[in-house]
């Protein structure tokens, strides 16, 4: 957070994207998995927000006190389908994921009467390492340790063919979902969980 003030004197957008997946059956889930899931989903932005509350919040309230806010401020968490509907194999993630929209709500009504929005973002099916052929190897280095990523080529078909435009979003497309909800174009938009996913689950 220091580091982004002495660069740009300012804190005005948090977009929380960090993340990878572990995933395990929940009989057969370790607690490492489960604590390592929750620390990068849940604890890691929870931290980053208050970090930023100096910055954001305290500047805000300041602003008002001497008349009026200057400048628009946001956060965007990013959550999934595998929080909104769950998924198989991802007990840990799923129950992070919909953290990260039960944090979302509390944030936009803690903040908003500092004109702080707080949104989060669902992604589907976007074509990442998390989401390429778990049979290409793609692995994330956590505590010194490898952990598989990607999804088993077998379940990759059904979840393609699961959204109406029956494709993987792009990173761009993803990208595109954080800067509408970051953007003045929701100036009037808190507390949601915009749902970028080709159409999956309606």
């Amino acid at each position: 957070m220091s580091a982004a003030i002495d660069a740009y004197g300012k804190l005005n957008i948090l977009v929380n994207n960090a993340g990878y997946t572990w995933d395990g059956m929940l009989h057969k889930m370790s607690d490492e998995q489960w604590q390592a899931i929750m620390d990068v989903h849940n604890t890691a932005p929870f931290r980053l927000i208050r970090a930023a509350a100096p910055h954001m919040r305290e500047v805000a309230k300041a602003e008002l006190a001497a008349g009026g806010l200057k400048e628009p401020r946001c956060i965007v968490n990013v959550s999934s389908t595998s929080g909104l509907h769950g998924n198989i194999g991802q007990i840990n993630y799923s129950t992070a994921k919909m953290g990260i929209v039960g944090m979302t709500k509390c944030i936009a009504k803690e903040w908003g009467a500092f004109g702080i929005r707080c949104n989060a973002v669902a992604f589907g099916f976007i074509d990442t390492r998390m989401t390429r052929p778990k049979e290409d190897g793609e692995t994330i280095e956590v505590a010194g340790q490898e952990i598989a990523q990607g999804i088993p080529e077998a379940s990759r078909g059904r979840a393609i063919t699961g959204n109406p435009l029956g494709r993987p979003g792009t990173d761009e497309e993803a990208a595109g979902g954080i800067v509408i909800m970051a953007s003045t174009l929701a100036g009037y938009v808190t507390g949601h969980t915009l749902e970028v996913t080709g159409g999956a689950g309606i």
